[in-house]
């Protein structure tokens, strides 16, 4: 008994030591001890992604990107300053020559932008954004139709890198907008800003709308519907909607080439959605665009009494139908799109604003009377491009992708065209390539593989390679038609 007495006594105890711990004392149980600071040490911050460490202040949110690396070309061309990719990596009428070139914006554009998101009560925010893409070497704004004016006089084997470009050296060549959100009627917005098209190549390319392992990537034609001028359109109006798992999008120009626009006239719709717990993702995108620009140069002297940087033009109404998907299982994201272009002439003449000069581009530079056609497409160009790949994360910090591209445009030349060998060489010395004409059956063919390594969240080590080549009516006067592009780089976010 005196040993029970002694147990049961000892169990009170403990019972009462167990509810006293659970009374509230005077000092307070111990808090939690804070998390820590992405902005604690410069490890913390570049092991933090932007989203979840922004650069905000008021409502601003301040960001930026600078990717640089270095690669070669199996035919390429110098590197210019103002073209928004510094070099050609998918091969080009005037690539020639074997090189190791510096080699920026590999994955993505260097930009610097600034956000803007603040609730205004009710459900609205008023949002807006501003940004422009630079070359981070000689932090020259991105400037496509410099690059060609630059070249309009050189002969094709002694050109630099260039292309044309919606980007013409604006302080808001990236998009430059503002409107208003609401958490239930959507977003409208108006300004500079994308296309739904542009938008779908950033979201449904395998490389992510990479300039050195995407042809859809480093040339506008796809995200502009036939031309990169349309890939952003500077006067627009674009509004966005959400309904549970559906988006719904449309965008519309006002103004025409006075206001700083690849065209007369364009607008397009979107419809999306998101299924499977997001999972699948699926858009589709029409578009209509009125007196597109397509700008080259001269290849050699300008027309007599022509300004010396005037360019070429050629001008069409075009209609587009882009389809898009992906689907992520597992570590693995595949990859699909197809986009329908049809080039027919152009709505209108155009008026000749000064000596010699049918109208003036973007960025300003002329297009010169006997430089401008508007009657290229007579015969209907259809031109369609395909693409799939896939993305494997091999983990949280390291993935590889591998893609294939596809152009096919069919014939459009003039009845009994020859769409024979082209047996002229552009330049002596060189091989000629392609069909006898441009408006012959042609095809680009284009393979790459990345691999993208991210020691810290917003540092991206990358390595790769594209491989393009032209054949038929697409190759018409190239000097080779393929390259090869292996290259190497660096991207931070801030």
């Amino acid at each position: 008994m005196k040993l029970a007495y002694i147990s049961a006594a000892a169990l009170l105890a403990g019972l009462s030591a167990a509810a006293a711990a659970d009374l509230p004392t005077k000092k307070g149980a111990a808090p939690a001890p804070a998390a820590a600071s992405c902005f604690s040490s410069l490890y913390a911050y570049f092991d933090s992604k932007p989203a979840d460490c922004p650069l905000s202040y008021w409502g601003l949110t301040f960001y930026a990107t600078v990717d640089m690396g270095v690669g070669y070309e199996a035919h390429g061309t110098p590197f210019n300053k103002n073209i928004a990719t510094g070099v050609e990596e998918l091969v080009q009428k005037n690539s020639n020559r074997s090189l190791f070139l510096a080699t920026p914006n590999g994955i993505s554009q260097s930009q610097v932008g600034v956000k803007a998101k603040e609730p205004l009560g009710y459900g609205f925010s008023f949002v807006g954004e501003l940004a422009t893409g630079f070359d981070p070497y000689s932090l020259t704004l991105a400037n496509g139709p410099a690059s060609l004016a630059q070249n309009t006089q050189t002969p094709l084997n002694l050109q630099s890198s260039n292309a044309d470009s919606s980007r013409a050296g604006q302080f808001d060549n990236s998009v430059g907008y503002a409107g208003f959100s609401h958490d239930t009627y959507g977003t409208i917005t108006a300004g500079r800003q994308n296309s739904f098209t542009l938008d779908g190549v950033n979201a449904y390319d395998p490389m992510g709308g990479s300039y050195a392992f995407s042809p859809i990537g480093w040339s506008g034609k796809v995200p502009g519907d036939g031309s990169t001028e349309d890939a952003r359109i500077n006067t627009s109006v674009k509004y966005l909607l959400k309904i549970q798992n559906y988006r719904l999008g449309a965008i519309g120009q006002f103004g025409g080439y006075s206001y700083g626009n690849g065209s007369n006239g364009e607008w397009q719709v979107d419809l999306g959605g998101d299924f499977f717990s997001n999972a699948l993702s699926v858009d589709a995108v029409y578009s209509h665009i009125k007196d597109q620009v397509n700008l080259g140069t001269f290849n050699g002297s300008v027309p007599a009494g022509a300004p010396t940087d005037a360019l070429k033009a050629t001008i069409s109404n075009n209609d587009g139908l882009m389809v898009l998907a992906k689907y992520k299982w597992n570590q693995f994201t595949v990859y699909g799109g197809f986009e329908y272009i049809r080039y027919t002439n152009p709505s209108d003449k155009f008026a000749t604003v000064g000596p010699g000069v049918d109208f003036n581009s973007i960025g300003g530079f002329p297009v010169v009377a006997g430089g401008m056609s508007d009657t290229a497409y007579t015969n209907p160009l259809n031109f369609d491009v395909l693409w799939t790949g896939v993305k494997y994360a091999i983990n949280d910090r390291l993935d590889v992708t591998g893609a294939y591209y596809l152009y096919i445009q069919n014939n459009y030349s003039a009845a009994g065209a020859n769409c024979g060998a082209n047996t002229k060489p552009a330049v002596a010395g060189y091989a000629p390539q392609g069909s006898a004409s441009s408006a012959c059956q042609g095809y680009l063919n284009a393979v790459s593989a990345m691999i993208d390594w991210r020691p810290l969240k917003r540092v991206d080590l990358y390595a790769g390679l594209m491989y393009s080549r032209v054949s038929g009516g697409l190759a018409t006067g190239y000097l080779y038609n393929y390259n090869v592009d292996p290259t190497v780089g660096i991207r931070v976010r801030f």
